[in-house]
């Protein structure tokens, strides 16, 4: 369709007979994010309150639509990638930040760390490196007095406020870590989420673990087993293996789910749901 087609169409969503208006929303949805820039004009150029409604509510799908879509060509083509599939997660609530402002601030962050990292670092002084500069340098820490807030889950926001969940604070921790060679991965714990540096020459075995919520706290088996316990649950090896890309996206989805019903917002917690099916059902 050309502009003045959908300038066109776009100026039929105040037609008061019902029919005529879903034909409408069904068209200018199915045009896709292309649209979006003249949706917003035509926002910008009305007064009308029920243009500004139905405008916001045909953008929302669309954006919707749109995480989807991304959600599952990353898990068919992209899923080696944890932050692409945290920043589509984070398009779902803060659909017109400038992502590259989240990859520049984490290339930064690596570049200050590497500075300072030495090829002769025992694994425990590496993490103390990463413990420096993740939690005293540039100030991320749990966010303990609002932990349920859905905020923590997006990483665009963590990194704004420098607070987060577990598995948000470890997803920042993994992935500088990862960028710089260092052999550090999630755990997905039954109710929390922390890390695990592996050895180099053995690459099934656990060093020593590592629980980015408590500011990067080392830990050994026998804390995990500890955990374990106070959950009531045996100190069996499924609960601490490494998990991938897939499982760490799925978690944080569930927690978003969580934090939206925490706060009683069902639509949002619904449409969190409907991603977390696509990525189960593929």
């Amino acid at each position: 369709m050309t502009v003045n087609e959908l300038k066109a169409l776009i100026s039929l969503l105040d037609d008061p007979d019902v029919t005529i208006f879903n034909e409408v929303e069904h068209k200018l949805i199915s045009c896709g994010p292309e649209i979006l820039p003249l949706l917003e004009q035509s926002w910008e150029e009305s007064f009308d309150l029920l243009i500004h409604m139905r405008i916001e509510n045909i953008v929302q799908r669309i954006q919707y639509e749109q995480v989807v879509n991304d959600l599952q060509l990353w898990k068919l083509h992209g899923q080696d990638d944890l932050l692409e599939g945290l920043v589509i997660i984070n398009r779902y609530q803060y659909p017109n930040i400038n992502e590259n402002d989240i990859h520049v601030l984490l290339a930064e962050l690596r570049r200050d760390t590497w500075y300072h990292l030495m090829y002769d670092m025992t694994p425990l002084e590496k993490v103390r490196l990463l413990n420096n500069m993740l939690f005293r340098e540039f100030g991320l820490s749990g966010n303990t007095t609002d932990y349920h807030a859905p905020q923590n889950s997006f990483i665009s926001k963590v990194l704004e406020t420098k607070k987060g969940n577990p598995i948000s604070l470890a997803c920042i921790y993994s992935i500088l870590a990862q960028k710089l060679d260092i052999p550090i991965y999630g755990i997905n714990l039954p109710k929390h989420f922390v890390l695990a540096y592996m050895d180099d020459e053995n690459k099934d075995q656990v060093l020593f673990y590592i629980n980015p919520f408590n500011r990067g706290q080392v830990m050994n088996q026998g804390d995990i087993h500890s955990f374990l316990k106070q959950l009531n649950l045996p100190p069996a090896a499924i609960y601490a293996q490494l998990c991938g890309n897939i499982d760490i996206i799925r978690r944080v989805l569930k927690n978003l789910i969580g934090a939206y019903e925490h706060v009683d917002n069902l639509e949002k917690s619904k449409e969190v749901r409907n991603l977390l099916e696509i990525i189960d059902q593929l």
